[in-house]
């Protein structure tokens, strides 16, 4: 009887390291019963993917996913990117250069499935992009110009033309005479952070140069612009779930799913 083929569609990687400066074991925290990464993993096995894995960088990962029923492989900690890593996982998991992986980033538990199959569509859609993402239209004025959110524009194929810190686009007559801004109209988008990417350009991105935007803005995906590829944008509607960075986030978060 002769193989059968992989289904079509795409592959969640969930990227997942021990360390952390600002919440040490964070894909091994508690929330409402289950470890952080465990949560994320079963999220995304809501979406339409066919498979599901966590490339974790310690054992202690690897276990606790494997406990739970989620499958996770063991991957090297000297990784400088999350990139790096899922590049790994790919060649661990034979998976072919046409296939789309979305990373879903390890401490994203409220991570919407619903986005991740958006942002997979859209790269599967878009046979002229290497990597998908997703924006949605920032409403207030704090968020347009903190440089922690970080801002994208696109072209008129939804196609990112640049990723910054800074507030773009800026409104040239936005500002008043009294010193205030007002927002650009159509609405500035903030970069949502989730992935998706062609497994053939992932596992040679590790390879490109770094550029020089990227060094400036310390952002990543710069690098892909930088070396003429393009990324897709999926617009959506509202904003994700907060991420956990802090002691702060994962007490709000425990708080959240507690109540649920």
């Amino acid at each position: 009887m002769s193989a059968q083929p992989e289904p079509k569609g795409f592959v969640v990687l969930i990227p997942a390291r021990l360390a952390s400066t600002r919440l040490p074991d964070k894909p091994l925290a508690d929330i409402a019963g289950l470890p952080m990464v465990v949560r994320v993993a079963r999220q995304a096995q809501l979406s339409d993917a066919h498979l599901c894995v966590v490339a974790a960088d310690d054992m202690r990962i690897v276990e606790a996913c494997e406990a739970h029923g989620v499958k996770a492989i063991l991957t090297r900690k000297d990784h400088v990117s999350g990139s790096d890593r899922l590049a790994e996982a790919c060649a661990v998991l034979g998976l072919p250069d046409d296939d789309v992986v979305v990373n879903v980033q390890g401490d994203e538990p409220l991570m919407d499935p619903e986005l991740i199959n958006s942002v997979a569509a859209q790269l599967l859609s878009r046979t002229d992009c290497v990597m998908s993402t997703a924006a949605h239209a920032i409403d207030g004025m704090a968020d347009f110009l903190n440089p922690n959110v970080v801002k994208v524009v696109l072209d008129h194929q939804q196609t990112a033309l640049y990723f910054s810190r800074a507030p773009i686009p800026w409104w040239r007559d936005g500002m008043a005479a009294d010193g205030r801004a007002a927002l650009p109209s159509p609405a500035p988008l903030r970069h949502v952070g989730i992935y998706a990417y062609r497994v053939g350009f992932l596992k040679r991105f590790p390879a490109l140069e770094p550029a020089p935007l990227e060094t400036t803005e310390s952002l990543e995906q710069l690098r892909v612009l930088w070396h003429g590829e393009r990324i897709a944008v999926h617009m959506s509607a509202v904003a994700p779930g907060a991420g956990v960075d802090t002691p702060q986030d994962l007490d709000r978060v425990r708080r959240l799913l507690s109540q649920g």
